[in-house]
């Protein structure tokens, strides 16, 4: 099979019909063998009854329905799950993304050698205010942190070998920054598309500012987990010990100084009513709980299942 499409959505009944005859009509047009995966995320409209509707007239169409809206990054991740093409391509159900874009990103990922190609939507028909302006800001910040160089981290438009998706676990709210998940697997071959974007057509937009709030908190985590994921003691056990040395030497400093100041027979207060041993206690409470915190990752890591240490991409000469 050439290419699944996979589709997650969330009331979107009026869209459907159109966007079905859009792509059946592309994948005829290049005679693409194809199917398509429709992820119904917890719809109350009238989308999951046009799912199995077009599924019972045409073979190609599969549908999974939630019981309950669980989030695009779910919905993507059980359509990956049962996508069979060669190469997946993901949309969004709203009729923004254009459907003639498919064999262009097919392409550039069978002839050209991508490993994921992204849609950049670098001219929009959004709110300048609500939507482009934050997602300048939100993609430089992504560029920024990630080191991967794309203009559009959260446009749906984007195509995979089938190997990536077979590899990446989107959880949470990662869906997107599935182009960083694919690059820390080993996927470098990242490429980008100009493509068009369409204004909404039907209803209204499921998203509000707070994605762009839950985005970042979103970066900060992958940025941790990618470089720290696998080795939690070189940040938390570096920094326990930093700081436990610190609080260290200035209860050293206090304590010499106390212990001249009674040698020169020149008055001193306590120790204990110093406030800056309190100070440099807690420093070193602090730095043994951060290197024992790190000490504890390094466990949990090595008492996991050994399996997904690594992932062997391909094999040559093997029985």
């Amino acid at each position: 099979m050439n290419i699944s499409v996979v589709i997650p959505l969330l009331n979107e009944a009026e869209s459907l019909p159109e966007l079905y005859d859009w792509i059946t009509k592309v994948m005829y047009k290049y005679q693409f063998t194809y199917e398509i995966l429709f992820v119904d995320d917890g719809s109350t409209d009238a989308s999951w009854s046009i799912i199995t509707d077009l599924a019972n007239k045409d073979n190609k169409v599969k549908g999974i329905k939630f019981q309950r809206n669980f989030g695009k990054s779910q919905a993507l991740h059980a359509g990956f799950a049962q996508a069979a093409g060669e190469v997946i391509i993901t949309m969004d159900a709203d009729l923004q993304d254009s459907p003639d874009e498919i064999p262009e990103l097919y392409n550039m990922i069978t002839k050209e050698g991508f490993d994921m190609v992204s849609g950049w939507k670098k001219k929009r028909y959004d709110s300048i205010l609500a939507k482009n302006i934050p997602s300048k800001l939100f993609n430089w910040a992504a560029r920024k942190t990630s080191g991967v160089q794309l203009n559009d981290f959260n446009c749906g438009l984007k195509a995979y070998r089938q190997i990536v998706i077979k590899n990446i676990d989107v959880s949470g709210e990662m869906h997107r920054y599935i182009p960083v998940l694919a690059k820390n697997e080993g996927f470098i071959r990242i490429g980008e598309k100009i493509v068009q974007h369409q204004a909404r057509k039907y209803g209204t937009t499921k998203f509000g500012m707070s994605r762009f709030i839950y985005g970042f908190l979103d970066l900060i985590t992958i940025w941790f987990l990618s470089k720290f994921g696998k080795r939690p003691m070189h940040l938390f056990g570096s920094l326990g010990v930093l700081t436990f040395m610190i609080g260290f030497f200035a209860t050293a400093v206090i304590g010499i100084s106390k212990l001249y100041k009674l040698y020169i027979n020149k008055p001193a207060i306590l120790v204990t009513q110093d406030p800056w041993f309190y100070i440099a206690l807690v420093t070193m409470i602090i730095g043994t709980q951060l290197f024992l915190a790190g000490f504890l990752g390094e466990l949990i890591l090595k008492t996991k299942s050994n399996t997904n240490r690594y992932k062997i991409a391909e094999q040559s000469g093997l029985n």
